[in-house]
């Protein structure tokens, strides 16, 4: 018998579209088995979930840069876990991993799915596993490639930034700093603005 069929997989799945803010019957909360990895693929522990702005949009019926999240479907969320079964040559157990997790314990990452789930391999030494969900992972590569390749900082110009205290805000600011500009930043409140600052 293999360890994985001892473990329960907590879910939380879409169940309705919410009409403004989402609540408790937009949800389904399940479980299921743990199952082995498929041929070339892994099962992924999550220990760390992203909770993005762009989740409630994901929720959403219609069309935007990325399907919905279909209803009965694991919520989708980017994610750090760890490796705990493994048929890939690519990844052993144990090993550290940045992916779409979905709002869940266990997701089992088939082979022909690495891309499409944005799975790779994290490094530790490089920084915290919680680093890897912001300034390391998807909210810091927004904030960079949006700055640094669409707004192209000069030395000197001012660069305003909305949600400055937010995960992507947050990283644009500090770069612009680093490139010499003169930043704005627009936040939430005293205690945002202070910690920005």
């Amino acid at each position: 018998m293999s360890s994985l069929a001892a473990l329960t997989n907590r879910q939380i799945r879409l169940a309705a579209r919410p009409v403004g803010l989402p609540k408790d019957a937009d949800w389904a909360f399940t479980t299921e088995p743990v199952v082995e990895p498929d041929a070339g693929g892994i099962v992924v522990k999550t220990l760390y979930l992203s909770l993005d702005p762009a989740m409630r949009g994901w929720m959403n019926e219609g069309k935007s840069y990325i399907p919905p999240v279909g209803l009965g479907e694991v919520m989708r969320a980017g994610g750090i876990g760890v490796v705990v079964a493994s048929k890939s040559p690519a990844f052993a157990v144990g090993d550290p991993v940045s992916a779409q997790l979905g709002v869940q314990d266990y997701c089992a990452v088939p082979e022909a799915q690495f891309r499409r789930t944005g799975l790779f391999g994290i490094d530790p030494r490089l920084g915290s596993r919680t680093q890897w969900l912001n300034v390391l992972g998807m909210p810091g590569m927004t904030g960079y490639f949006g700055l640094m390749d669409v707004g192209q900082p000069k030395a000197g110009e001012t660069v305003v930034v909305s949600g400055a205290a937010g995960a992507v805000g947050q990283t644009v600011g500090q770069l612009a700093k680093i490139k010499g500009c003169r930043v704005v930043g627009i936040a939430g409140g005293p205690a945002k603005c202070k910690w920005v600052v």
